[in-house]
């Protein structure tokens, strides 16, 4: 089984502007991703993914591998369907370019429900961690999950969920982390799949495989880390580095 990550990294993000380019540690933040990637040594391949020559250059100037994309990608993954569409491999890792505590343990437990028996009832995999602060929980910029008995995403919101209706009943959050492990043919059938709704409102692209049914298989891991979603997160993630 050949697995390669792919990092989408683009230089406009709405919410942080240019943020993949901020100095983390005296590097910058989508080179600090790049080697914690590289460093798991589970993947035979490691690219950025870009629509910036700024980021492009970044990473190939310090040895790396990445590859231009379109600019007109609505998602990270719908940008690297289309960089991986000609490149061999079975499972495609999609680590977001503003993770740069990307660790080896965390990958290794999604990677490994691909061995399993029922794992060719699994379209994609991908991580949450468990969630205790409430300021957390009610933060639109933490993408939660539920899952089902078997660890199967039932929804994403920006919102609470559960909604904490019955303050007596002990509900369990969790955070989704922005890793995802695809068979590479679940990628590219997401690329051609029209946006709908519900993935518009909440603005949450795994909320595209719901919706036509695809199964995600969701791994609990108990590294938080940071991502780096605002200038907040920045300091954060600087203070957690030293």
């Amino acid at each position: 089984m050949k697995i390669i990550s792919m990092i989408p990294a683009r230089y406009a993000a709405s919410r942080f502007p240019g943020k993949l380019m901020q100095n983390l540690a005296g590097k910058s933040v989508i080179l600090r991703t790049y080697e914690a990637t590289v460093a798991t040594q589970l993947f035979s391949e490691v690219y950025v993914v870009t629509d910036s020559s700024i980021i492009y250059d970044e990473i190939t100037n310090n040895g790396g591998k990445a590859i231009m994309s379109k600019m007109e990608h609505e998602s990270g993954s719908d940008r690297i369907a289309e960089a991986v569409a000609n490149v061999d491999c079975d499972i495609v890792v999609n680590v977001q370019g503003d993770e740069p505590f990307t660790e080896r343990e965390s990958l290794r437990k999604v990677l490994e429900v691909f061995k399993h028996d029922d794992s060719k009832n699994i379209d994609l995999a991908s991580l949450m961690v468990e969630i205790k602060d409430w300021e957390e929980i009610n933060n639109p910029n933490t993408v939660k999950v539920i899952v089902d008995q078997n660890n199967f995403a039932l929804y994403f919101s920006r919102s609470p969920i559960p909604y904490p209706r019955d303050k007596n009943v002990e509900a369990k959050y969790f955070k989704h982390k922005g890793i995802y492990a695809f068979r590479k043919e679940a990628l590219l059938d997401f690329a051609v799949l029209p946006m709908r709704f519900i993935e518009a409102t909440e603005k949450i692209e795994c909320i595209r495989y719901l919706e036509y049914g695809k199964r995600i298989k969701m791994v609990e891991t108990e590294v938080q880390g940071v991502e780096i979603d605002t200038p907040e997160d920045l300091e954060k993630a600087k203070r957690l580095w030293q």
